[in-house]
């Protein structure tokens, strides 16, 4: 009789068991993103105070409000994107896709004389058409979405210059228009009424991304689309849907920087896509989908506007700006994949 021990067998787990796990793993997962939006806040902070002590105007209450204005457009267009990101999806649009959206409330208010609510709803609307047709690219045609997005950003480009004839439209007799961004909503403080829409949208995207099936979904698309595609969920038809909420964000985006500088600029937006996405990462959403948070994502783009406007008011010259805001998405993107690999 042989005296090798019998092999042990691990008897199989329980659903029970399995559902503990599951639990453990979230709890880890949101702990994990928990840590990184501490992290963030953290070097926000760090960031903040550096440049109050290497100049004494920058801790001043006119530069701060000028950083949380900073803060609007690139922080609602990070917004939208958000949603996109967390499906594994990306969207190299939305800055030309802004200015485009500003050329036509140029169109429906000033071209059209249009009333001003119908002009800037419209315009929003616009945005979510433009949303519409990547997701309709990405899903539909199966275009990937770098190249989807990028050929979109260029025909929003040349549309703009098309459109606006290379010419900037202004606003002049559409005052409520300009007040849209520039409105003091505290007396005295100068506070102006488009930081008191960042917050709102900041409300509506938490609501929607927590609260609501298109969050769950894009977690889920993110995670794992082809599980979720087996699980019975239309995936292209809800990537669709995400796309065209995005491109609403984008839509509102530029609106409220025409309003800003009471006109519609034909050119610039490119770039602004780069640290809109570069805040979506700072904040903790991963690159490659399933993971991340509107708070991480509003932390981010503060990061973006302290770190351009502090290099500013120290006089750093433009293309050094460039660097660091460079470097900065270098480090976010190599930390998101430690993350991941960690994970």
């Amino acid at each position: 009789m042989s005296n090798r021990p019998s092999p042990t067998v691990t008897p199989p787990a329980t659903p029970a068991a399995e559902a503990a796990l599951d639990r453990t793993a979230f709890g880890r997962e949101r702990l994990r993103g928990s840590l990184q939006q501490v992290l963030a806040f953290a070097s926000l902070l760090v960031i903040v105070l550096f440049f109050s002590i290497a100049n004494e105007h920058f801790f001043t209450p006119s530069n701060l409000i000028g950083i949380l204005v900073a803060a609007t457009v690139v922080g609602i267009l990070a917004l939208g994107t958000t949603f996109v990101i967390i499906t594994g999806g990306i969207d190299l649009s939305i800055g030309t896709g802004m200015i485009l959206c500003g050329i036509m409330a140029g169109v429906f208010l000033t071209y059209w004389g249009w009333p001003t609510w119908a002009g800037v709803l419209c315009a929003i609307l616009f945005g979510g058409l433009l949303g519409l047709v990547n997701g309709v690219n990405v899903s539909i045609l199966g275009i990937p979405p770098f190249i989807a997005t990028l050929a979109m950003m260029l025909v929003a480009a040349g549309l703009s210059l098309v459109i606006s004839g290379t010419s900037p439209i202004y606003f002049k007799e559409h005052p409520d228009f300009q007040n849209l961004m520039n409105f003091s909503i505290v007396p005295g403080a100068r506070v102006p009424l488009g930081v008191l829409i960042f917050v709102i949208m900041i409300v509506v995207a938490a609501v929607i991304l927590s609260r609501t099936i298109v969050g769950r979904y894009a977690f889920s698309i993110g995670s794992n689309e082809n599980a979720t595609a087996l699980s019975g969920v239309n995936v292209r038809r809800w990537k669709i849907t995400i796309y065209t909420l995005s491109g609403l964000f984008v839509g509102l985006a530029g609106v409220l920087a025409a309003s800003r500088l009471s006109s519609a600029q034909p050119v610039g937006g490119m770039g602004l896509e780069l640290e809109a996405i570069a805040a979506v990462v700072i904040g903790g959403t991963s690159l490659q989908g399933g993971k991340g948070s509107i708070i991480g994502t509003v932390i981010g783009a503060l990061i973006i506007a302290v770190l351009t406007n502090g290099l500013r008011v120290t006089a750093v010259p433009q293309e050094w700006q460039s660097v660091v805001i460079g470097c900065v998405i270098l480090v976010a993107v190599y930390f998101d994949m430690l993350r991941r690999r960690r994970g």
